[in-house]
């Protein structure tokens, strides 16, 4: 089916990743006719080379982990190997599952696709394999690439996570260029495969942008598992022959391994796309908006990765959501950026939501703010799991709990009552009067909120 009637659909969504196909199920659900317009695949670099096939390594590496370290357990395990093509069977199954289900998802919505790349060619216009669709209302989500540095050419073993996440062999060394999410959760990877790696990250920490203390004890658990860092360095260029790369940093030290990953972030995706011509706003690329994610132009929205700000697909979803309400009248809440909740899937895991110290004493004002760290080592199901860790609060002087920062295996999972606690403004008293499942890691929150709430049980006062 195609709008050739020249009657304009209620909303063109341009993107089919998270933002974009998040505004299409919504707005369909809301009576509004949708054309969604995906050049590759629905799904967007969360779904096919991003989050979720990343996760699915990260779970094989935590398999491998697990065969290597089962002695400590009792169990009589050994690591014989990884098959890279099993690896990639498994995460190529995950992945094709749930782009199944997205695909059935949005066909049952009636919303009509349009396959191809599409290009702004008017404030309320979008053509595509030569065709023009009309909509009221435009979103436009085209998401982000996988981004290099200037004069550092992608090529040979010069690789981004996109070439990462489809090697079919396990690399003896590889050097990792940024300590970011991205760079730390290939580090944990490829360490757990038994590559030798190393991370240079120029910023003084590595997942540089939660609070110091996680960085700082990532850091510590990193260096125990033998990953290597140089951090506060930057890298000066590299070079590449038959037998490896050789990657120089501003110190003058040198780096050799068999690849060079290039994990320094991710860019948007606007060039050539149309976006400046009809007026719309672009700083280094991204898309500005106002805080109803309305560019100020027409009736044009941008949600996801081209929107500045944290490049997550959950916030992404959430800003299609939004989206989608607006355009329908709901006048919905905006979106709180610092609400929306982080996690670094290495092991050990990274979770945060909120504020971290430095930022709440920025905006508080450093006598008004309080903090407490309740070490994972008072809690059952850690000791269980052998994981190190704490769990950090930040909270607002006889206030609320602006921020909740943890560290250990699986805190990724906790996190969502972390984001309830924050985005409620929770005081630690309401949360040390819940209950809190006995052994689980979730109970470690319940502890921290008892500590801040001046009565601990399982901590030293």
């Amino acid at each position: 089916m195609s709008d050739t009637t020249g009657s304009a659909f209620d909303i063109v969504v341009l993107g089919g990743g998270s933002g974009g196909y998040a505004a299409a199920l919504r707005g369909a659900q809301l009576g509004l006719s949708v054309a969604l317009i995906e050049g590759d695949k629905v799904g967007g670099t969360c779904l096919h080379n991003g989050c979720i096939p990343t996760k699915a390594l990260l779970h094989a590496a935590e398999l491998a982990d697990n065969a290597r370290d089962g002695a400590h357990f009792g169990v009589q395990t050994q690591l014989t190997g990884i098959d890279m093509n099993g690896v990639n069977a498994y995460k190529d199954s995950v992945i094709g599952r749930l782009y199944k289900g997205l695909q059935g998802l949005i066909k049952s919505r009636q919303i009509t696709v349009f396959e191809g790349y599409g290009k702004l060619v008017a404030q309320d216009t979008v053509e595509v394999n030569g065709e023009r669709v009309t909509g009221r209302n435009v979103i436009l989500g085209t998401g982000s690439y996988a981004r290099s540095l200037p004069g550092l050419e992608i090529a040979g073993r010069v690789i981004t996570s996109d070439q990462a996440l489809k090697l079919d062999y396990v690399p003896k060394s590889a050097i990792i260029l940024g300590g970011g999410v991205i760079g730390s959760e290939f580090a944990s990877v490829w360490k757990s495969f038994g590559v030798d790696v190393t991370i240079i990250e120029a910023l003084p920490h590595l997942v540089p942008n939660e609070d110091e203390a996680l960085s700082k004890a990532f850091e510590r658990q990193f260096r125990k598992r033998g990953i290597n860092f140089n951090l506060g360095v930057r890298f000066s260029g590299v070079t590449q022959d038959d037998s490896g790369v050789h990657v120089s940093l501003e110190d003058g030290k040198t780096c050799d391994a068999d690849l060079l990953l290039v994990a320094v972030g991710r860019g948007p995706r606007t060039a050539d796309l149309g976006y400046e011509q009809q007026g719309i706003t672009l700083d280094r690329g991204f898309v500005i908006t106002n805080e109803r994610l309305h560019t100020g132009v027409g009736n044009i929205y941008a949600v996801g990765d081209i929107v500045p700000g944290l490049q997550l697909a959950h916030r992404g979803f959430a800003q299609g959501i939004f989206v989608a309400e607006e355009i329908a009248g709901l006048n919905p809440q905006p979106i709180v950026e610092s609400g929306i909740p982080r996690v670094t899937y290495s092991d050990p895991e990274v979770a945060s939501v909120g504020l971290t110290e430095a930022k709440a004493k920025e905006v508080h004002g450093a006598d008004a703010i309080e903090t407490l760290e309740y070490n994972l080592g008072g809690n059952g199901k850690s000791q269980i799991l052998a994981t190190q860790g704490f769990i950090k609060l930040v909270r607002q002087k006889d206030g609320p709990v602006v921020g909740v920062h943890m560290i250990g295996a699986r805190v990724g999972e906790l996190i969502g009552e972390g984001q309830l606690i924050v985005n409620w403004e929770a005081y630690p008293e309401d949360v040390a009067a819940l209950v809190h499942a006995h052994p689980t890691q979730n109970e470690a929150l319940g502890e921290a909120h008892l500590a801040l709430a001046g009565k601990p049980l399982h901590a030293h006062n």
